[in-house]
């Protein structure tokens, strides 16, 4: 006869006290595994929560000194990452930039250097001196396979994917101007194994078909949202994220300028709380041309207006016109325009 402290369930006479002692490494992990679960959904949250609403007009923003983009319209936030409490403009790693609605055009040849400066920079990446052309309404792309130093080009379209990405199909390869079967076969098992690795930052391959990711692809602050559509304008790649702003209510008043509303950003030596700022061109002519990472040149060569409620209306200098005024200061690959 068991006794009555024995579990009456098990034959081997595993008393309750024994089979809690043995449970109890994994009721630990479970435990651990909850918190650990809430407390990433926590910071997700409060991290969203901290974001700063932003809307963009008739903007081109560089993120390096060959690398810019030509913002026409943009509204999302910038929401803050890491262990950052909030947006930090001196520091562009701080905050990603999320799209819920916008157009960005990028020109060709900068997505060539984005390709060779910082896609494909690594030493042991499988292409090499990549162009890129737009000629009559297909991309043309041109490089070397690192690996015997084999010139490439091919032609393909762009469209966006399913879940929100850019798909570049080649419809015609060559490789030393003879015709190739077909990208991965072109590409080979190299090209293959690097990109699977994880080594290729916001690139990814379908059968022939390259997959771009904007998010990666780009140099910091990254740029999130879904890709709804892309066409060809001249020299420029246009990416349309979400609804336009006339459907989505949220379409920007006139003028060149970057708005900033809620929560917390700081910039130089200030923190602003409940964010009311505005960044507008001197200069309404033309686009407004900021450089994140001299923004504080493009202030000190422009003025500040404090609005009844305390905001902040920064009149600031284009960064191009900035240059030619200061020439220590790096010049992009542009032309400059004085006022």
């Amino acid at each position: 006869m068991p006794s009555r402290s024995t579990f009456r369930g098990g034959a081997l006479g595993i008393t309750p006290i024994c089979l809690l002692l043995a449970l109890a490494p994994l009721l630990q992990a479970t435990i651990a595994r909850e918190q650990q679960n809430s407390s990433v959904k926590k910071d997700s949250k409060d991290t969203k929560d901290a974001s700063v609403k932003v809307q963009m007009r008739n903007v081109r923003y560089h993120f390096t000194d060959q690398v810019s983009v030509s913002i026409s319209v943009l509204n999302g936030e910038l929401i803050p990452i890491g262990e950052n409490e909030f947006p930090i403009f001196d520091d562009r790693n701080s905050f990603r930039l999320g799209v819920s609605s916008g157009e960005i055009a990028i020109s060709a040849g900068s997505l060539g250097n984005i390709l060779n400066s910082y896609v494909f920079s690594a030493p042991e990446a499988p292409l090499k001196d990549v162009s890129i052309t737009i000629d009559k309404g297909k991309l043309k792309v041109k490089g070397k396979l690192r690996k015997g130093d084999i010139p490439f080009e091919t032609d393909g379209t762009l469209a966006p994917t399913a879940d929100g990405k850019i798909r570049l199909h080649s419809e015609k390869i060559k490789a030393l101007h003879l015709p190739a079967k077909g990208l991965m076969d072109l590409f080979g098992i190299e090209m293959g194994t690097f990109i699977k690795a994880g080594k290729i930052a916001g690139v990814s391959t379908e059968k022939d078909d390259l997959i771009l990711d904007p998010q990666y692809i780009l140099p910091p602050p990254h740029i999130e949202g879904a890709i709804t559509a892309v066409r060809l304008e001249g020299d420029n790649i246009v990416q349309v994220f979400g609804n336009s702003p006339k459907k989505s209510g949220e379409q920007p008043t006139a003028g060149n300028y970057m708005k900033y509303r809620g929560n917390r950003l700081r910039f130089g030596k200030l923190t602003m709380t409940d964010a009311d700022m505005d960044l507008i061109d001197m200069d309404p002519k033309d686009p407004f041309d900021f450089y994140l990472d001299h923004y504080k040149e493009q202030l000190v060569a422009g003025y500040t207006k404090i609005t009844p409620t305390f905001g902040l209306r920064v009149y600031m200098r284009d960064f191009d016109k900035l240059t030619r005024r200061n020439p220590g200061l790096r010049t992009p690959n542009q032309n400059p325009r004085a006022k």
